[in-house]
């Protein structure tokens, strides 16, 4: 088997792989006097060890996929009904 070498002096971007660095675990939590509370949800399928991840429109679980998503619409739809309702004409004999 022949043996890898180093790269050579000409040789740009071909050194050894960058490790990235993971998040870290204290990052997901937050600490206020005697209270520790989580800043992100915990997966309802998973339990309680895994976290939801938030992204700009859903909530996802790494694990088992689970997905929520997060729309606006809702407070649209319901102000678009309250409208409607006042806006009816009374009806006249």
């Amino acid at each position: 088997m022949a043996k890898k070498s180093a790269p050579k002096k000409g040789d740009k971007g071909k050194g050894a792989p960058v490790k990235k660095e993971g998040k870290k675990l204290g990052n997901l939590y937050t600490i206020s006097g005697d209270k520790i509370e989580k800043k992100n949800r915990s997966c309802p399928k998973c339990g309680p060890g895994m976290f939801l991840g938030k992204h700009k429109n859903r909530i996802v679980c790494g694990k088992c996929q689970y997905v929520e998503f997060m729309s606006d619409k809702k407070e649209t739809v319901a102000e678009e009904d309250n409208k409607k309702e006042t806006d009816t004409p009374a009806e006249e004999k």
